[in-house]
């Protein structure tokens, strides 16, 4: 069976932002046109972000899929980890900040930049 690989951007128990790959079954469709399960979505929205843009440690307000459309996007956890986002590139946003928790950005959430010489486009799915 094909899977598709979901990385997740999640606040672990500790507050702290990580990521973690979930596998979707692509089981459904045809041998030529594997699909997965059909997920819900409310709406979604697109943004551009100009070369140099930099959002510094914050939380994901609401779960959220990012999709990649043009330039690069990377991701900085509090441990110093990375991960690159290039076009067709998605994942899934859900570090919101830890239930009666003040946002301290030492601790909670992740930093945003765009990389490379093109502004960043993104689509963002709310569900």
């Amino acid at each position: 069976m094909t899977t598709f690989t979901k990385v997740i951007l999640f606040t672990d128990s500790d507050g702290r932002a990580r990521f973690r790959e979930e596998s979707i079954d692509l089981d459904q469709g045809t041998p030529e046109l594997r699909l997965s399960q059909s997920f819900p979505c409310d709406n979604y929205l697109l943004r551009e972000s100009p070369v140099g843009f930099r959002l510094g440690f914050h939380c994901t307000s609401m779960p959220l899929g990012i999709f990649i459309v043009q330039g690069q996007m990377e991701i900085t956890l509090q441990d110093g980890s990375s991960r690159l986002f290039k076009p067709g590139d998605c994942f899934f946003a859900d570090d919101t900040l830890p239930p009666g928790a003040t946002f301290d950005d030492s601790i909670h959430g992740h930093g945003t930049r765009q990389v490379g010489p093109d502004p960043l486009v993104t689509l963002f799915i709310r569900n």
